[in-house]
């Protein structure tokens, strides 16, 4: 990491790996490209990008700051899936099976998570407008960057119509579909 001077007070941009996070307490670490020690990564600096986790391994920028603690990015700029997975752009079947590369050019649509269990693997989400279930499976949100979901959450997802109901191939921030929108518009 490069070393911060005066003119960096508003802080330094930061290119780097997520170590870990643990939504569960709050934060993470992340690794800088360029060395030198964790930046911490709090669960309030993720929720202001507008996502309640991140994947381990998921590639990331951030502005940090020096504090009395050590180095913390205080904004989140873009987060990327991890490398060491296969590309984002693969669908599951409803047995978690990877089958073909997902079609991007279907929408994202604005939804919110009913329920997300880590454990068991899945949960579910409704798109606004829409009665039914869209079912997440855990190696989608893997494939996007994430690492968990909180009920409530709200989400960006790109859904497909599976033998067994709608389930989401990709998913993204809400800001995302919110961003779709007004690029259809422009």
């Amino acid at each position: 990491m490069q070393e911060m001077t005066d003119a960096d007070k508003d802080g330094a941009r930061v290119t780097g790996t997520v170590k870990w996070f643990d939504p569960s307490k709050g934060f993470g670490f992340v690794v800088s490209d360029h060395g030198g020690p964790d930046i911490l990564l709090h669960a309030n600096v993720l929720r202001n990008f507008g996502q309640s986790s991140v994947a381990d391994a998921a590639g990331i920028e951030v502005i940090v700051q020096e504090t009395a603690r050590g180095i913390q990015a205080v904004e989140v700029l873009n987060i990327a899936p991890p490398t060491t997975a296969p590309d984002i752009e693969i669908g599951l079947d409803e047995g978690g099976e990877i089958t073909e590369p997902v079609d991007l050019s279907l929408p994202l649509e604005p939804a919110r998570v009913k329920w997300f269990d880590k454990a068991k693997g899945f949960g579910f989400a409704n798109v606004f407008g829409r009665d039914e279930d869209v079912f997440l499976h855990i190696e989608i949100l893997r494939r996007s960057g994430l690492a968990d979901l909180q009920p409530g959450e709200a989400v960006s997802l790109r859904v497909v119509d599976g033998k067994r109901g709608r389930m989401a191939t990709q998913v993204t921030s809400w800001e995302a579909a919110l961003q779709a929108e007004v690029d259809e518009e422009a």
